[in-house]
């Protein structure tokens, strides 16, 4: 064939170029985004206490199959399955003779997430819903209930890393927070028109953010000069509120490692309230013991003191109404280990009940 004829189409994509030694930026970051593919990678950042950008790692996984003890062919229904780290597990136990229904919002990491289970044997189902529907799904599926209902609340790593989806304050991207892009309102819409009642409520309730008060009075006040539109501006904000600068918080964090990011709570009450997360925790509390076969379990995590609240009352009540025959005495958290291995999990909480 004349090379002239050629339209170059077979010649094989070059990698992204970036400055400097190591990629910086999420796009840049290849190797981590097909990280099967490279397993010395995955090591090298685990073992720095770091997540994988585009991946995500499974929290309390042995915690998690002790206390719902997936067997062979049962009915699992992940109802955040994200990366599919806990589905894979559940999926591995169940076998050929189960099946996994999974839950996700988010249309893009359900669709690779669905590639990487597609090699297990096990049948599997999934939803781009909410699994405040769990029951409708249940009945779409013609299932007469689950074994197992399991949710990993909160947001994934792939979310937060990001900068596109809004939910980071590590880098600057637009002041989305949508876990699901059919939903109508952003961040950026709630911070433009909230009451400073209504935002000190939800920075309060959603998050316990001490400085609430504050926050909630500046961006009231710096609305009426420039509209929020991205991640800095607010992060900026909370800094000077706090009366803090960058430089303040790589000393703090010298001598306390573990010190959340002063904007952490705002943001994570923003992500709350335009997800309706509570709204919907609550539906699924509330539908989830007539969705169980007998003896079938259930097993919430969940990253903030209010949603704990719910699970602990929930599963409370439903022991005392009969709707519950077992439920863990104490909440689990994780190991010292996995804390340090992987920092994002230090304020996981696991409940579960038995039906």
């Amino acid at each position: 064939m004349d090379m002239s004829e050629s339209s170059g189409e077979d010649k094989p994509r070059r990698r992204q170029r970036y400055s400097g030694r190591h990629p910086k930026h999420f796009k840049e970051k290849y190797k981590e985004h097909a990280i099967d593919a490279h397993p010395e990678l995955l090591a090298h950042l685990r073992a720095k206490g770091k997540t994988p950008a585009g991946a995500h790692i499974p929290i309390l996984m042995e915690e998690v199959l002790a206390a719902l003890k997936p067997a062979a062919g049962e009915i699992a229904a992940d109802c955040t399955i994200g990366y599919g780290g806990h589905a894979a597990q559940f999926m591995r136990r169940i076998g050929p003779g189960g099946k996994l229904v999974g839950f996700d919002v988010d249309g893009a990491e359900l669709e690779r997430t669905r590639k990487r289970l597609e090699v297990l044997e096990t049948p599997m189902s999934l939803h781009r819903s909410n699994f405040a529907g769990i029951a409708g799904v249940m009945n779409k599926e013609g299932l007469n209930g689950f074994d197992i209902i399991f949710a990993d609340l909160g947001v994934s790593s792939m979310q937060i890393d990001n900068p596109g989806r809004g939910m980071s304050y590590k880098h600057d991207g637009p002041l989305d927070m949508r876990m699901d892009d059919r939903r109508k309102r952003t961040a950026a819409d709630l911070l433009n028109t909230l009451s400073e009642r209504e935002l000190a409520e939800a920075l309060w309730e959603l998050a316990d953010e001490p400085d609430h008060l504050a926050i909630a009075h500046a961006i009231v006040g710096r609305r009426v000069v420039e509209t929020f539109a991205n991640t800095a501006q607010l992060v900026a904000l909370i800094f000077d509120v706090k009366g803090l600068t960058e430089k303040d918080l790589k000393q703090q964090r010298r001598s306390n490692p573990g010190l959340p990011h002063p904007a952490a709570r705002t943001f994570q009450a923003l992500r709350m309230l335009v997800n309706d997360e509570l709204g919907s925790l609550k539906e699924l509390l509330r539908v989830a013991p007539y969705c169980l076969r007998p003896g079938g379990r259930i097993g919430i995590i969940s990253f903030h003191s209010g949603e704990d609240r719910l699970v602990k009352h929930a599963f409370a009540n439903g022991l005392c109404e009969g709707l519950y025959r077992a439920a863990a005495d104490e909440v689990i958290v994780p190991q010292r280990s996995e804390i340090m291995s992987n920092p994002r999990s230090a304020s996981a909480k696991f409940r579960w009940a038995r039906k």
